[in-house]
């Protein structure tokens, strides 16, 4: 029997107390989404350093605008943008929601651990905050007297599991018994089609998977202008899910932000050389291209309308709300005739892959997925792998082999220690932390905590490029795409897709991961029980 806390929702008599609503009224964001006569239109802002600054001002006064307004249905916070402190954006959201529109916060996990994090949601709960775009975050790059440590205690998949534990009343397992009152969150999440390579692509959709199937309630696109990815990416969310509402990422792009983009400062986010180009004829106009690039967002949208999603999600530095109008205006009177505009966002990468094969009529995808068995493998298969898999089958496959008498072996130790063999082979394989709940034989034999400086356990985050890890670009490749490159070889780069991995439990760190495996302590378990 679960027994609740404090009968009705305190974010709601937050709304009647203190906005001055009779009653509780609806989630205005997630109504624009669902309403299929509704395209959807979200505004980022930006919180920026400090507390009262200019940034922070005008911020609040970009909000109040477009709350008298009433065509943005939610203002975006960033959290932390760039790996950068700022402003929190739960309090700026408190702040926004006075106003009277539905803030939509991004939820970042680089900078908190599961507890913070779960504090922060209670929080949210109680304030009334209920929109979230749930990210893994930027790396941390600086902070008070040099960088902050990451902390990446839980994923992006982690966190949605969790927001769909407290929508339905999360259960206390220290308390037996106890359950908290549900919440009302609706969490959304992201996935970025602008990679260039099948493995770099795939990793993505795979991760997108699993958000899905952890309850995410929407998805927004990462940042790109590429026609036929926006379309892909459409096409496959509705094969997982024809129902989740999908937003599609506008920047409005000045030329200097084009060209941090393209030479991967600001990863996650793809310009073509071709598309700097035009940035950079743009900016020798009288106006230095503003117009030009109002003008392009507003196709976006039209495009973007036409082809199905769901809404947009605006962005971009020192935006008026003047021009925020005029692209919604703009957009709307295109979005008539938006096949037209297909042929001007034909930006692919060099050697750029695609999920579908193209559309000679559209310029965009057919339904047809292009035939990925003919494409050579991103990475060679290595030494190491082909030794771990052999050590695997003969000593980690349940019931099978050498398994009975290692787990009779370990399960007749007396303490779960480390051991000298056991940590000496996995480092110098694997480079091991001796986290204690090891995820070696769910991801290739490639090691997340070591591997990944995101500790990325379900799936790649989006900031990799050409394959290339986020925070080491051009020195080391990011896991998720060796690991698809790897099991691609055996034809078994599928089982990357469904797989659940549960953040480590910290309660085994520095213990024998194989002790734990063989007896039934760690994550493992679960998942062999449901094989």
């Amino acid at each position: 029997m679960k027994i609740g806390f404090i009968k009705g929702n305190t974010g709601q008599l937050y709304r009647m107390l203190f906005l001055g609503e009779e009653k509780p009224i609806n989630n205005k964001f997630k109504e624009s989404l669902l309403d299929k006569n509704t395209f959807s239109v979200t505004w980022e802002l930006v919180p920026g350093r400090g507390a009262h600054e200019k940034l922070q001002e005008n911020a609040i006064l970009s909000a109040e605008q477009a709350a008298k307004d009433g065509r943005i249905h939610a203002i975006t916070i960033t959290d932390n943008p760039g790996g950068k402190p700022a402003l929190s954006a739960v309090y700026l959201g408190l702040e926004i929601l006075k106003l009277g529109i539905e803030p939509l916060v991004h939820f970042t996990c680089k900078d908190k651990n599961r507890n913070q994090i779960e504090s922060e949601l209670y929080a949210m709960d109680r304030a009334g905050i209920r929109n979230l775009l749930v990210m893994t975050g930027d790396y941390p790059t600086n902070g008070f007297k040099g960088r902050p440590k990451p902390v990446f205690d839980l994923d992006s998949i982690h966190v949605l599991d969790l927001i769909a534990n407290m929508n339905k009343g999360l259960e206390i397992q220290e308390s037996k018994g106890i359950a908290h009152q549900p919440s009302d969150f609706f969490a959304g999440s992201v996935v970025s089609p602008f990679k260039a390579t099948e493995a770099e692509l795939l990793v993505q959709y795979y991760k997108l998977k699993k958000k899905i199937a952890n309850e995410a309630g929407f998805i927004v696109t990462q940042l790109g202008f590429d026609a036929r990815k926006f379309h892909e990416v459409l096409q496959i969310i509705r094969n997982y899910n024809a129902n989740i509402p999908v937003i599609g990422n506008i920047y409005i792009l000045p030329f200097g932000a084009g060209k941090m983009m393209n030479s991967n400062q600001l990863p996650g986010s793809v310009v073509t050389n071709k598309l700097l180009s035009e940035l950079d004829q743009e900016r020798t106009t009288e106006d230095k291209g503003v117009s030009a690039r109002l003008l392009r967002a507003a196709k976006m949208y039209a495009f973007m309308k036409g082809m199905g999603f769901d809404g947009i999600h605006l962005g971009g530095h020192n935006i008026k709300y003047e021009q925020v109008k005029y692209i919604i205006d703009k957009g709307e009177e295109l979005s008539t005739e938006w096949m037209k505009l297909i042929p001007e966002f034909d930006y692919p990468q060099p050697n750029g892959f695609y999920f579908f094969e193209k559309d000679s009529n559209t310029g965009l995808n057919t339904n047809i997925a292009f035939n990925r068995t003919s494409l050579p493998v991103d990475l060679p298969v290595g030494l190491n792998y082909r030794l771990m898999r052999f050590i695997h089958h003969l000593f980690f496959t349940p019931d099978k082999n050498l398994f009975p008498l290692m787990s009779r072996l370990y399960n007749g130790a007396k303490s779960p220690r480390k051991y000298t063999f056991e940590h000496i082979l996995k480092v110098i394989g694997n480079g091991c932390k001796d986290c204690g709940d090891c995820a070696l034989l769910d991801i290739a034999y490639l090691c997340p905590m070591s591997g990944c400086p995101k500790n990325q356990r379900n799936g790649a985050c989006g900031g990799s490029y050409d394959g290339w890890c986020e925070v080491f670009p051009n020195e080391k490749k990011c896991i998720w795409v060796k690991a698809y490159s790897i099991l691609k070889a055996y034809n078994e780069e599928e089982q990357l897709e469904n797989l659940y991995i549960p953040p480590v439990n910290w309660d085994l760190y520095q213990t024998s991961a194989w002790y734990n495996y063989y007896t039934g302590r760690d994550h493992s378990a679960a998942i062999r029980k449901c094989k």
